[in-house]
Formats: structure tokens, sequence, C-alpha cells
């Protein structure tokens, strides 16, 4: 119980934003961020090395990556109604522990399957760590100005984790090998539980809110399905049978999902709560401006090993541009927030943005790098600039109790546009007369997606800071 009255102190003292104890639990919280959304990215260049120790085949491969994915996406309402329930530290503070344990076995791994089945576990740990990292972060920075600040540096994270992931994985595949790229999260791990456990107040508790696992089941049933259907279409085609099949069905478990919500006594996400402007425009945003920004990363990594014949490690120096905007965009914009309000910063974050990737598709089939570095700059700096306002539209547009579960929702729509952007992305390339031909094709939706992102904000952003609502 000290090291709790510690964190509840510590956690008071987050509203001047001066000193260690303040500090500590946005740290914490941060530490465990940045391992989930690395991973999402570093093994993509481990992968081919990966497939060569434990001689996986194709499908082996696909899993090692996609396994990661859809337990992430598909558990992530899940992670937020535990957390709900549960208390935001607890179901946090487990996730980090899953998440480092299942590292430690994706890093001993001796065969495909032993790995596949590790990565899968990850991804539950990673569902559990990122609905309580925005709702801890809340709770800790009660006051707006703090808050912002609070946001706009986990937001930082988030895009620094993203964009380095490439070039930290091409680093450690080239000196120490493939495990590493695991073996890095253990230090991570254990340091954030030990931050967390010492500095983070305990969250409180809604026990009365049931976790209706009929409706769990087909939310996960739904993101899983569209985020297979999504990666199938990039590799398959859209009109593949399968991929249909798939959507169908993706389809079904959220229509199912909807009902099973509009029945339940307690649901797993109020249809209430969409009804509010600023929750479910805030959650599309954030599913646009990934879309549009990890598009941008994934088909720019393609161009730049295939196109231009770069090594993994040096695409990821290629790309470094998107990542120095990334490192203190989000903490800018959260320093101004408080100045301008959350609205005028979003769309301007996203205006940007947009024009970065106009930029790319109108310079030409094949440009010269340095006329490439401006693009990457604005799309990196413009996405990190509106993440977080964003982030408090949506988490401050529900009533304390609902924080896990807002959190989530703008989480897992950020993975499913993520992962379309990686189906059209591939689509594009591999269908269109020249790699040149389809990045340009894809910048171009990519820079239609921050627009329309602009457009929503003008709506559906609050002009000013809110403050956070409590009560269930």
């Amino acid at each position: 119980m000290a090291d709790t009255g510690r964190a509840r102190r510590g956690a008071a003292a987050g509203a001047p934003w001066s000193g260690w104890r303040s500090r500590a639990p946005l740290l914490a919280v941060c530490a465990g961020y940045f391992m989930v959304i690395l991973d999402v990215t570093i093994i993509n260049v481990a992968v081919p090395a990966v497939g060569r120790d434990l001689g996986a085949s194709l499908t082996g491969i696909q899993w090692i990556t996609d396994g990661y994915t859809l337990a992430f996406a598909g558990l992530l309402l899940t992670g937020g109604a535990l957390g709900d329930r549960l208390g935001n530290r607890r179901v946090f503070c487990w996730g980090v522990a899953v998440f480092t344990a299942a590292s430690a076995a994706c890093a001993a791994a001796q065969s495909t399957a032993f790995l596949v089945a590790a990565r899968l576990v990850e991804g539950v740990g990673a569902a559990l760590i990122v609905p309580g990292s925005l709702a801890l972060l809340q709770q800790a920075y009660p006051a707006p100005d703090a808050r912002s600040r609070a946001f706009g540096l986990w937001g930082a994270m988030a895009g620094i984790a993203a964009s380095a992931g490439p070039l930290l994985g091409g680093l450690l595949v080239s000196t120490v090998g493939w495990r590493w790229v695991f073996l890095v999260n253990l230090p991570v791990g254990a340091v954030c539980l030990v931050l967390t456990l010492r500095w983070v107040a305990a969250s409180p508790r809604h026990r009365d809110r049931a976790l209706d696992w009929p409706a769990q089941c087909a939310v996960v049933a739904a993101v899983a399905l569209l985020t297979a259907t999504l990666n199938e279409a990039g590799r398959r085609g859209w009109t593949d049978p399968a991929v249909l099949a798939g959507a169908g069905l993706a389809v079904a478990a959220a229509a199912a999902f909807a009902l099973r919500e509009h029945l339940a006594r307690s649901p797993v996400l109020p249809l209430r709560l969409l009804r509010s402007r600023a929750l479910s425009g805030g959650a599309v945003i954030g599913l646009l401006f990934n879309f549009a920004f990890y598009g941008m990363v994934f088909t720019a990594s393609l161009y730049f090993q295939h196109q231009r014949g770069y090594s993994a490690l040096a695409t990821g120096a290629a790309l470094f541009p998107a990542v120095a905007m990334t490192m203190f965009a989000s903490a800018l914009s959260g320093r101004l927030a408080r100045r301008t309000g959350d609205r005028p910063l979003v769309i301007g974050g996203m205006l940007l943005a947009a024009l970065g990737l106009a930029g790319w598709a109108a310079a030409g089939p094949d440009p010269a790098y340095p006329l490439l570095i401006g693009p990457m700059m604005a799309a990196g700096f413009g996405t990190s600039f509106a993440l977080t306002g964003s982030t408090t539209t949506v988490m401050t547009a529900v009533p304390g109790g609902y924080a896990g579960t807002a959190s989530a929702l703008f989480n897992t729509t950020r993975q499913v546009g993520s992962a379309a952007a990686v189906a059209l992305g591939g689509t594009l390339l591999a269908t269109a007369a020249n790699y040149g031909t389809g990045l340009r094709t894809s910048m171009a939706i990519g820079a239609g997606a921050y627009l329309l992102a602009a457009a929503l904000a003008a709506g559906c952003v609050p002009a000013r800071p809110a403050p956070a609502r409590t009560g269930s």
C-alpha cells in the first residue's frame, strides 16, 4: 500500500509538470507503448533472416508478421473493457508482463510454429497495454495543459517507434542477429513494470461493468477478419474469392456486435457513446491519418529496396526524415494546444501532411532522393502534430469509467487504417505498370485521406481543450 500511496502523490504532482514524480508515470506508460509499436515494424526487416534460420515457408513468414497484428488489433476492445472493469493499472501491468515473457519466448524459438505462437501471445500482451496507456495518462495528468503535453509525448513515442523500427531492426539483424529484435524488449519491459508499480496510482475499478463475452467474441472476429482480409487483399487481389468471403464475414461479425450491443444491459461499447461527434469523428480521423502515414512508410520502404536497391539498413536511414519529425512534433503540439486549442493543430497537421504526400506524387517517376526529404518530413511532422489533438478529443469525449474503452476504440481504428494502407499499397505496387506509378498513386490517395481527416476535424474536434469527464 505504501507504493500505491507514493504513486498517488506522484500522479498528483503531474499537474505542474515538474520533478521526477510528475514525469515518472509518463515515462512508465510511454516505455510500454514504445515496445508495442516498435514490434509492429521492427520485424519487417528481420523476417528474411528468421525464415532462413528456422526454415520457414512463405506462409509461416507471413504468420510471424501478421499473427501479432491480428491478436493486437482483435483484442484491443477486450483489453479496454478489462481495464475499465479491473483497473487500468492492473491490466496494463499484466500486459507488460505477458508481452515481455512472450518476447523472451520469441527470442528462444527453435521452430516456426513456436515463434508464431509466441507472437500471438505478444499480440495479446500488446492489446492489454495500449488501452490502459492512454487511460493511465488521463488519470495521472487531469489538468488540460499537463494532459495535452502527456498525450503529445505519448504520440511522439508512437511515431518514433514505428518509423525507427526498420532502422533498428536492420542494425540488429546485421550485427548481433534477429533474436535481438525480441531481446531488446526484456530490459524495457522490466523497467516499465517497476516504474508503473512504484509511481503510477492504482486505477478505480468498475465491477458492475460486465465484459459481455458474446460481444467481445464478435468484435474480435470482426477486427481479426477485417485485418486478415486487408492483408490478403494485398497479396491475392481485391476480387479473390477468399478476400470477398473474408470481407463478408467481417461485415456479418460487425453487424452481430452492433446487435448485441443494442440489446445488452451492460454493453462493451455503448452505442450512445458513438453518437458523440468527438468520439466517433476522432476515431475516424485516427483511421485516416494512420492509413496515409503507414501507407507512405510501407510503399516507400518497398520502393527504396526493390526499385533503388537499398539494403534494409539503408532503407531505414532513408526513412529517417519522417522519424526526425515525429520526435518533437507531438510534443510541440501538446505545448501549443493550451494556447490555440486542438482543432487548428489537427487541421493544420493534416493539411501539411497532405501537402507532403501530394508533393511526392507530383515529383515524377524517379525523383532524386533529396526531393523526397521534404515530403517525408511534412508527412511525419503533420501526422504527429495532429495526433495529440485527436487523442485528447477522443479521451475527453467519454466519462472516466469508459477511458479504457475509448482508448481501445481509437487504437483499433488506427490499426485498421494501417492494415488497409498495407493492403492497398501492396495492391497498387503489384498491379501498376511500374513501381514508380504505383508509388505515386498510393501517395496521392494518402494525400486525399489527410484532406478528408482535416475536413472531419473542422466539425468534430473541439476548439478548446476540454476537462476530462468523470463518472461512468
